[in-house]
């Protein structure tokens, strides 16, 4: 299900974001000791982002990292399938099929984190 680029025309990852959510200064230093260490923040549009192309324990982990931001916080997370940038040197999907479609259709929803799509 992943491999290591170089990215083939059906390689993807799963772009993550997570808007910071309006906080005093203390309440943003909370956000950040809890998301720093699984996505980077861009002050311009104060945006948490990371990327993932494997399901693994670290996916795992900054999938509920970014859980419990939202969850403590009242962050908006989003997923988005992206195709890799050229300086990505992580694993990548390469099945475009049963999970991409899953996420596209998230992404393309609004869907939230964690709410799963009908069968």
């Amino acid at each position: 299900m992943t491999s290591i680029p170089p990215a083939t025309e059906t390689s993807w990852l799963l772009k993550i974001s997570a808007s910071a959510a309006p906080a005093n200064s203390g309440r943003f230093d909370q956000q950040v000791q809890l998301l720093r260490s699984v996505a980077a923040y861009d002050r311009d549009t104060s945006t948490w982002h990371t990327h993932i192309g494997t399901l693994d324990t670290r996916a795992l982990e900054t999938l509920q990292r970014l859980y419990e931001g939202a969850s403590k916080f009242g962050t908006t997370v989003t997923l988005q399938p992206v195709v890799p940038p050229p300086t990505w040197r992580g694993p990548t999907f390469e099945d475009a099929g049963e999970l991409a479609a899953a996420a596209v259709a998230a992404a393309d929803q609004g869907r939230a984190l964690g709410h799963l799509l009908p069968r």
